[in-house]
């Protein structure tokens, strides 16, 4: 490609309506995370076990699905831009509903309110961004996108602990309201032009939260939803599970182990924009996400291999490996959703939406019981592994319409 089509194709990328949804999806993930970051402060406050974290992150993606059904009719009657709105409300109101509440029931209700918004995240955006977007850099756009999911991640990581430890963490909740609350009045400035699309009239209950669900007649997006439950599932138990493998099974310290984590976690958020650039350039993404299955499957299979012998710098090769597939799927997996849609674009970022929540919900807990069950993490990371590299190969397979 000359370096003038190169300059014409980046002159014609969507900057605003990108840098709009990049933000939405990284304060919504920051929210996300952000009791996550400061579960010890948080568990020692209300004299409980951090462990109940966990339940904090599962009630939101389980409600998620949810509203990741719903959002097709929210953005198709109201616009991607007050969608948008809406989730970043509900994680406002989850910060506020966690740090004044009372104690482990405001938790409970902070999470179910970040769930009922956060699954219209990747709809609205997507809903937003095709119409904006030339199709030769369409899959390097829609995963510049999702980098906003580990740049939420991180942030919460670096910000919300020392805050915690200077203010508290109810009052570190409540001073990342201000972003959220300024991004909801930002996003007003767009929305009668970018909003222009709605249709007043549709409805957003009743049977059209079972429509997303009439996609799965198409083979190809059955084959990408199988894939991407597997992939999403995966991936978390990578994360969910690495740092307590590392430090029990590895004999790394908590410090060594976090590090790796990061690792990981900026793995994906590197790679995420280069695998749009192949899936535009090189492969399909139907292509390109049959490859992180067998980058998937490998650095999963290794994982399971790891014991006192291993050397860190091994284990961070694999960890950058992980992160690159597991960790660097989900915007070519969007774009492709959203492809494979068509003029049901929104609906099919909704099922995926869906999809990718309940391989997240399910596999991590069948894992743990797996590891607790066998006494080790070998068998259950080497069923991951078949399971993704499965996947990959499904979606290497010829496909039909």
């Amino acid at each position: 490609m000359s370096h003038e089509t190169t300059a014409r194709l980046l002159r014609s990328m969507p900057f605003w309506p990108l840098a709009a949804t990049l933000a939405v999806q990284t304060l919504a993930t920051m929210a996300m995370y952000s009791v996550p970051a400061i579960a010890p402060e948080v568990a020692q406050d209300l004299k409980v076990s951090g462990a109940l974290v966990g339940y904090f992150v599962a009630a939101a993606y389980g409600v998620g699905i949810l509203s990741a059904l719903l959002s097709p009719g929210l953005v198709r009657r109201h616009g991607g831009v007050r969608a948008t709105q809406v989730v970043l409300l509900a994680a406002a109101g989850m910060l506020a509903l966690a740090a004044l509440g009372k104690g482990v029931i405001g938790l409970a209700l902070a999470a179910v309110v970040l769930g009922l918004g956060y699954g219209a995240a990747a709809p609205a955006s997507t809903h937003l961004l095709v119409p904006q977007t030339p199709r030769p850099v369409f899959n390097l756009v829609m995963s510049l996108r999702q980098i906003g999911v580990p740049l939420g991640g991180v942030l919460a990581a670096l910000i919300l602990p020392p805050l915690a430890l200077s203010v508290g963490w109810r009052g570190a909740l409540l001073a990342e309201l201000g972003p959220v609350l300024l991004l909801i009045g930002l996003m007003e400035i767009p929305r009668r032009r970018w909003d222009h699309d709605r249709e007043p009239g549709r409805r957003v209950l009743g049977h059209s939260l079972l429509q997303p669900f009439a996609l799965l007649a198409d083979p190809r997006l059955r084959r990408l939803s199988l894939a991407a439950f597997v992939y999403a599932g995966v991936a978390l138990c990578l994360v969910a599970f690495m740092t307590v493998q590392l430090t029990t099974t590895v004999g790394l310290t908590l410090v060594q182990a976090g590090q790796i984590l990061a690792a990981y976690q900026i793995a994906g958020s590197i790679s995420r924009p280069i695998w749009g650039w192949l899936a535009d350039r090189l492969l399909t993404p139907t292509q390109t996400l049959a490859v992180h299955g067998v980058g998937m499957a490998a650095s999963t299979a290794l994982a399971g291999f790891y014991g006192p012998g291993w050397p860190a710098w091994a284990v961070l090769a694999n960890a950058v490996l992980a992160g690159c597939t597991a960790g660097g799927y989900t915007g070519v997996a969007y774009a492709d959703y959203a492809a494979l849609g068509g003029v049901r674009r929104t609906e099919a970022t909704g099922l995926g939406t869906a999809i990718m929540f309940a391989g997240g919900m399910a596999l991590p807990p069948l894992f743990g019981l797996s590891v607790t069950a066998l006494g080790g993490y070998r068998i259950s990371f080497i069923v991951c592994a078949a399971a993704a590299a499965a996947s990959g190969v499904l979606l290497a397979l010829p496909q039909r319409r």
